[in-house]
């Protein structure tokens, strides 16, 4: 059974503006500056570096599908441009079948870079010389040269003497002299290389003040300072991307914060690198495929403050457009099968790219089923994938989000996003006695401006069908327009938090702000600097035990708390 829209809207994709230019004498097909940049293949952890040839070349890992964990990770490729648009990829350079000294097994290619020194394109990776169990106390990082940038790469062997880590970075100074940098289990390393570019030139050493180092180094310089930037911890939605500074490639290094947040992939791994003037940061998400083990690289411009901060990178993509025209409005009900158009990776993320359902939208991938004549619901859920909505908001209020879910067994969990700020945190699915009984999840008091917003439903589990969301108005917002005069002025995500908690701050002028976490006792178990509220606010909780606390925000003209859960 179809419904009446879907007819109309058959008629609507001829009106969809050209994504891509057909170029003459060959048909070849290039994508306009999309993320993700990379679509044919997947791939992750990309280094770039610029190189004399004028050329910005990327060297990612590569997910081959199907995934195995991280398992099969293998073949890797190079990516090049002049444009930061038009990409070539320049075809596989090196696999496991060609490193002799590697595990019999093969796969385990993961984050690559590559330095030039003298003449020599140096192909760093890392691989395990360990079958079975083996692997992972036995990672070596390889070489492979080549008089190439991008092609006929050879292996010459592997750096002696160095722990078993992963992610090898490489930063050649202005001097000539060439660091290496690996880590891995909360520990980075760094030393000098000979000139020959596969010996250590004395010991390797720690790096100290880094904040919750996890992998990822990457290191390049800045206005005569070094940044050493990094994947964190943050395990319950997604690694975030970190950095410091030191006036030494060797540290001790200066904490500086937050760069970039979750892309929605549970790891991320990123490179920094200056072409033509303007900076911009790499990384990967899981968009094109809504699996955690098959990634895409994406390409965004990175700022830096005049103190030399930098700013938080926008993280930019293609987002698909309303189900319906005009877009739905709120308060409504939002069946969850109506979710926008455009496809994978612009409207939907799914990890099966098959309609399990087959009976609505059936040439996309996501999964809709009929629960009763003209009636459908989402199923055959799975963490990682994700529905957008567009909507219109005709009136500034609260709004509370009331989802329609079923679940036999329960332990799903959900978070909502507007406008890609999380606004719900994690929300649990609790068992509903069967896969179509519905009960009501909701997330309260949510404020929205009057105007179009973007709401995404992030499955963080699968286990759970997904019938529809009734909207309704809550509240209304304060008043107030200089100063926190209410809860409602402030966002607090995600909650219950770990490791990191943000806050946003709603239709209020820069104020000083006190911020104090204290237990229920009343007790101070942690106090912050004073900080400007028309920021985008993230506080540091590592350290707390799990428990309920408050947060009690102070200015000049008010006092008032939220309630923040931390849990291990």
């Amino acid at each position: 059974m179809m419904k009446l829209v879907d007819m109309v809207k058959g008629f609507g994709w001829m009106a969809l503006k050209l994504k891509f230019v057909m170029f003459l004498f060959g048909c070849a097909l290039t994508v306009q500056g999309q993320n993700p940049f990379v679509q044919s293949i997947y791939t992750a952890d990309p280094s770039a570096h610029v190189w004399a040839d004028g050329r910005l070349y990327v060297y990612p890992s590569h997910d081959i599908a199907p995934p195995q964990g991280c398992d099969l990770m293998d073949q890797y490729h190079v990516f090049s441009t002049d444009d930061m648009v038009s990409w070539t990829d320049h075809g596989e350079i090196l696999r496991a079948d060609d490193v002799d000294w590697g595990r019999a097994e093969g796969g385990f290619m993961w984050a690559p870079d590559c330095a030039y020194k003298n003449g020599t394109y140096y192909f760093y990776f890392p691989h395990p010389t360990g079958s079975g169990d083996q692997w992972n106390s036995t990672w070596k990082i390889g070489v492979a040269t080549s008089s190439e940038p991008a092609a006929n790469f050879e292996v010459q062997g592997y750096i002696e003497g160095l722990k078993s880590m992963i992610d090898p970075c490489v930063f050649v100074d202005d001097d000539g002299q060439a660091y290496l940098y690996y880590g891995g289990g909360n520990l980075c390393e760094a030393g000098k290389l000979k000139d020959n570019m596969m010996e250590i030139d004395g010991q390797m050493q720690q790096m100290q003040g880094l904040v919750d180092f996890h992998e990822a180094t990457w290191v390049h310089k800045y206005n005569g300072l070094y940044y050493l930037s990094y994947s964190d911890n943050n395990n319950n939605v997604g690694n975030q991307l970190r950095y410091a500074v030191s006036d030494s490639p060797l540290g001790p290094w200066t904490y500086k914060g937050v760069y970039m947040k979750p892309t929605g992939s549970p790891t991320n791994h990123g490179s920094i690198v200056e072409y033509k003037g303007q900076w911009y940061a790499f990384y990967h998400n899981s968009i094109l495929s809504g699996h955690p083990w098959l990634r895409s690289i994406c390409v965004d411009s990175l700022f830096y403050n005049e103190d030399g901060t930098i700013q938080e990178v926008n993280q930019t993509r293609e987002h698909g457009t309303p189900y319906f025209e005009p877009a739905l409005a709120i308060p409504g009900t939002i069946e969850m099968e109506d979710y926008d158009q455009g496809g994978q990776g612009k409207a939907y993320s799914d990890s099966d790219t098959s309609n399990n359902g087959n009976v609505y939208r059936e040439s996309e991938g996501v999964d809709v089923e009929m629960n009763s004549p003209g009636n459908y619901n989402i199923g055959w859920t799975n963490g990682g994938e994700w529905l957008e909505y567009t909507v219109e908001v005709p009136e500034s209020a609260l709004y509370s989000f009331e989802l329609r879910a079923a679940s036999p067994d329960g332990n799903g969990k959900f978070h909502l996003k507007i406008d890609k700020v999380n606004v719900s945190g994690s929300v649990a699915i609790s068992s509903t006695g069967g896969w179509q009984n519905y009960q009501a999840f909701t997330v309260p008091d949510i404020p929205l401006n009057e105007g179009t917003h973007i709401i995404q439903f992030f499955e963080e589990t699968g286990g759970y069908n997904l019938d529809k969301m009734i909207v309704s108005k809550s509240g209304v917002l304060s008043a107030g327009k200089n100063s926190v005069n209410s809860e409602t002025d402030i966002m607090l995500f995600p909650n219950p938090a770990k490791g990191s908690v943000s806050l946003r701050f709603q239709r209020i002028s820069a104020q000083e702000l006190h911020l104090e976490i204290r237990n229920i006792n009343g007790q101070v178990v942690k106090s912050f600097e004073k900080y400007i509220s028309s920021e985008e606010i993230q506080l540091d909780i590592s350290g707390i035990s799990a428990g309920t606390y408050f947060l009690l925000l102070q200015s000049d003209k008010k006092q008032l708390t939220k309630q923040l859960m931390v849990y291990e």
